[in-house]
């Protein structure tokens, strides 16, 4: 896979941890980080690689080369915890610095101290979240069911000027195409004969598992 981004979790709670589960599903290099000791050692089994150390401690930065992430995912609980790490991760010049916040001040702050991004959401969200940051062709991620979901994304190029017979998602994929988008035309169920386009939209349905395999496929 080009390209390949790395991510850190600062704060492996329910939304931080599965952020950094479903990233480590989908094979990318993730980095937990918690300051509770009895957390890091619940998750260690799920996440290949997490320390333990307080996110206030810029010395502790310099340690993992923070600078080197693309991407740092701020999710502690702890006020004041969460507006040093974003104000040292500005420092650090992170490209994307997402924040999850408890409330509309802490957004603000968060966001004068150089977030690029908030949210407020638990658990599902941080599994659509995770979608996000491994692509900037996701739209959205929905769940369905405990393993069934729906994604949206801008048409991969790898299928362009093909159509559903030829490139035989179902198949080589094991997703399915519900739904196409050109403009602010949908398309529900559409033919087989149905040629992809650059500037249309494609949904589909699946696992988690066959998604993310067919992510990586058309970032290859």
């Amino acid at each position: 896979m080009k390209n390949k981004k790395r991510i850190a979790v600062f704060g492996l709670g329910r939304f931080g941890s599965s952020v950094a589960m479903t990233l480590e599903e989908m094979g990318y290099e993730v980095l937990g980080v918690d300051k509770d000791e009895n957390v890091i050692a619940q998750v260690s089994e799920k996440i290949s690689r997490v320390v333990s150390f307080d996110i206030r401690d810029s010395r502790a930065f310099e340690q993992i080369g923070i600078e080197n992430f693309d991407i740092v995912v701020i999710a502690s609980k702890n006020l004041e915890a969460s507006l040093m790490a974003t104000m040292i991760c500005e420092e650090k010049n992170i490209s994307q610095i997402i924040v999850k916040a408890i409330d509309e001040r802490h957004a603000e702050m968060a966001k004068k101290l150089g977030a690029t991004q908030i949210i407020f959401s638990e658990r599902d969200t941080g599994r659509r979240l995770a979608m996000h940051l491994v692509s900037e062709n996701v739209i959205d991620y929905i769940e369905i069911a405990a393993d069934v979901k729906i994604l949206s994304l801008e048409m991969p190029k790898k299928i362009c000027g093909k159509n559903l017979l030829t490139s035989d998602l179902r198949k080589n994929f094991d997703v399915n195409v519900i739904a196409i988008m050109k403009n602010s035309e949908i398309i529900v169920n559409p033919e087989l004969t149905h040629v992809f386009a650059e500037d249309e939209k494609i949904f589909l349905l699946g696992t988690q598992t066959a998604l993310a395999n067919f992510e990586k496929e058309m970032l290859d």
